[in-house]
């Protein structure tokens, strides 16, 4: 990868991995429904005039639209609502992997590599010692909510698969178009009118500036990149530079907002990581040390 282009896959990862704390932030002016469907409006309008709808059906564009944008930062920001600290949400979102690992031989009849297992396995582990006691405990609900919608990730990913190649900008911007009007009824069923009417009345500068960023940074120039990047070089060479995004989270996290983790919780975001890099680069070494060559 040229140096240009690593350099892009830098501001993607940075992009991303700071995502967390702007979310934090926003949530501190916005309920968690309502600032979901204020920022895929933002990425929606007026992009949708401007860029070409992918060659898909409809139907596909709300299956996506309803996993990766909705269904996962639904969960997601409620998640961080109910107490998940921003660095620990970007680490266990990632297990969106092992999701879709599972996904896919459930639903694609794909094989489970011994790698992969083995990962799963690991990472598994670290989940469960995030939620133990530590300086600041995990709540057992923002756990749960933050895998749910790695898996709402994660099913979004199966849907992609038989999208061919499509552009991924067009995607998320046509994509973006499905949850607005969910997230408002989500935000008018659980958060109730007055709290819109109040938070939409009395909101922050922070607040506007987080969703600018959540919109056109993370959503907009991050996939923008991302999609340049993945046309130019396999996937296998740029899907590892995601694995950084705890890293940037968690480091971000800590200095922005001081966040502190427990001893546990250390121990547990260390093995998820760890499962990550057996669940990336495994298959690999295992291909490599039976004789045969590794996959890109």
């Amino acid at each position: 990868m040229s140096p240009k282009d690593l350099l892009l896959a830098l501001v993607v990862i940075v992009a991303w991995g700071l995502n967390f704390v702007v979310i934090k932030v926003g949530l501190d002016g916005l309920p968690p429904m309502l600032l979901g469907a204020l920022r895929f409006a933002l990425v929606a309008f007026p992009a949708v005039l401007f860029i070409k709808r992918p060659n898909l059906p409809w139907r596909w564009l709300i299956a996506y639209g309803a996993t990766i944008s909705l269904g996962q930062f639904a969960f997601l920001f409620e998640a961080m609502g109910n107490g998940m600290p921003p660095g620990l949400a970007s680490l266990v979102l990632q297990s969106q992997a092992f999701f879709t690992m599972i996904f896919a031989a459930v639903f694609l009849k794909e094989r489970l590599r011994p790698a992969s297992v083995l990962g799963l396995l690991v990472a598994a582990g670290g989940l469960a010692l995030i939620g133990f006691e530590g300086a600041h405990p995990t709540p057992l609900l923002a756990v749960l909510l933050t895998l749910c919608a790695s898996s709402m990730w994660a099913m979004g990913n199966i849907i992609t698969r038989r999208f061919g190649n499509v552009n991924l900008v067009g995607l998320v911007v046509w994509g973006a178009l499905i949850p607005p009007l969910p997230f408002l009824a989500l935000s008018w069923w659980l958060e109730g009118q007055q709290t819109i009417v109040t938070s939409l009345l009395n909101i922050h500068l922070s607040s506007i500036l987080s969703l600018a960023y959540l919109a056109f940074i993370a959503t907009m120039l991050g996939y923008g990149l991302w999609s340049t990047l993945l046309s130019r070089y396999p996937t296998g060479k740029v899907a590892p530079f995601s694995l950084l995004v705890p890293v940037i989270g968690l480091s971000s996290s800590a200095v922005l907002l001081g966040e502190r983790l427990g001893t546990l919780q250390w121990v547990g975001g260390a093995l998820v990581m760890v499962g990550l890099l057996v669940n990336v680069f495994g298959p690999r070494l295992w291909a490599l040390r039976n004789g045969r060559p590794a996959q890109a």
